[in-house]
Formats: structure tokens, sequence, C-alpha cells
């Protein structure tokens, strides 16, 4: 299996602290059945701005000790990139970086807000031949008001990433039935762990799957883990037509 969405870079963002936390994610990545993983540390963000050259550098040495420690993972590069204005510019210079060297983009939106101007980033980034995929919508405060507001971007061709702790329910049992509704509707199209440490941000990459088997959205599951190797193989994703879901005001749990 493969996440593609991790925070496994060490002090350079709010990942883990140095090398040794590192390699234990890894190796409980491993212990949760992953064989692959896209470094996706936050660029372009308020808070954090790790470069594309601090991302192949990290790469290189912790695929070094993964070796050497003779954990079984592929680790690949990419970010978590902000939404920007620029953003076009920042793909047509490789100081955004895609996911794995594809054609897929990690877009993270504003925490509370979908600015305006979203849905012109996600069709000029396609006129230049990147896929954006939103992560985490189910945390974005106004999709979780109009969840109408993914759909429009999906319409445009954006795709979307959920989150396996929010499936999970470590964010909340509202989270967790917002993001059900999202993949009931065809609204997101990968999955990814966020993994920060494993603590409070862990990987519950397998609770999240369990969690969909449960609802019985198998379907959903064997989609999600084949759009992940999709990724890696730069291949066109498996889609559904996306539905329309009624707007509940989730955001009020946040």
């Amino acid at each position: 299996m493969i996440d593609i969405h991790s925070h496994i870079l060490f002090g350079v963002d709010d990942g883990p602290e140095d090398l040794y936390e590192t390699l234990t994610m890894l190796q409980k990545a491993v212990d949760e059945g992953i064989t692959e993983i896209i470094a996706t540390s936050h660029s372009f963000h308020p808070q954090y701005n790790v470069s594309a050259k601090q991302v192949f550098e990290q790469i290189t040495a912790i695929q070094e000790q993964v070796e050497i420690n003779s954990i079984p993972l592929k680790i690949h590069a990419g970010q978590e990139v902000r939404l920007a204005e620029n953003i076009v510019t920042l793909t047509e210079t490789k100081e955004a970086l895609t996911l794995a060297n594809s054609n897929y983009i990690l877009l993270e939106l504003p925490s509370s807000t979908v600015p305006r101007f979203t849905k012109d980033i996600v069709i000029k980034l396609q006129s230049n031949g990147i896929i954006p995929i939103i992560a985490h919508p189910e945390r974005n405060k106004a999709i979780a008001e109009r969840p109408s507001k993914l759909e429009e971007l999906v319409r445009e061709g954006a795709m979307a990433q959920i989150t396996a702790g929010s499936l999970a329910g470590h964010f909340g049992k509202n989270i967790q039935k917002l993001s059900l509704d999202l993949v009931k509707a065809n609204l997101v199209h990968t999955y990814g762990s966020d993994v920060h440490n494993l603590t409070t941000r862990p990987f519950l990459f397998d609770e999240g799957l369990i969690y969909l088997e449960k609802k019985k959205q198998l379907d959903a599951v064997d989609m999600l883990l084949e759009n992940n190797a999709r990724i890696i193989e730069n291949k066109n994703f498996i889609l559904y037509e996306p539905q329309e879901i009624s707007s509940k005001k989730w955001w009020s749990i946040f």
C-alpha cells in the first residue's frame, strides 16, 4: 500500500524532530502494511516553507538509513503546497513539487476558507498539465459548512484526499461522519495518513480502511488505494460521478 500524504522529514515543519523519530515512524508505516510513502512537508505555508532542495537532501539521507536498518520502504519526494496565486509559476520553476514526480500536486487550502481564486488555480494548473489534489477537505471549515464547495472544485477537475485519522474518528465523530459522506458522494479520490508523529497525529492507516469496510464501502477502499498507486505510476485516476450531499452545519464542531 502507498501513503501519499506524510510529514516524515525531521526538523523542518511540524513533523518529527530528529532522524530517530523519523525512522521509528517509518518502521510503524511498514507495520501497517505501507510499502511506499510520499514525503509531503509543508511548503509556502505561513509557518513552514520546506524547499525542494531540503526535501531531496533529506530523502536521500533518510532512504540510506532506511536501507541500513533494513526497513522495507521506498520514499518519494513531494510537498503539501499551500494555495497561492503564483502556484502555477512555482510548479514551472520546480519550487513547488508534484507527488513522486507525477502530474499530481497536493494542494492545501487555508483551514477556514476556500478562497475565491481557488477554482481559477485548479483550471490554470490543469492547463499546465498538473492535476491538483485537495488535501484533507473534511477538515476545512468552509467545505464542512457547504460540501458543494468541494463538489464545484471536483467538477472542475480537482481531486481530493481523505485522511485516515478522519475516517478513524481521531478528529471526532462529526468529522468522521462528514468524511464518510464525502466518500459516499464520490468527492474524494485518494487516501493518506497525514502522519506527523506517533502520538497526537499517528498513521491510523489500517483503522481508516477498516472503518470504510465496516460501512460497506469496499469499492471505495479499492478505488482509493488504486488511485494512490496510480499517482506513483503517473496514470489517470479511477473516477466516479460526484454526487451532491446536503449541507449540514458540520462547521459548528470545529
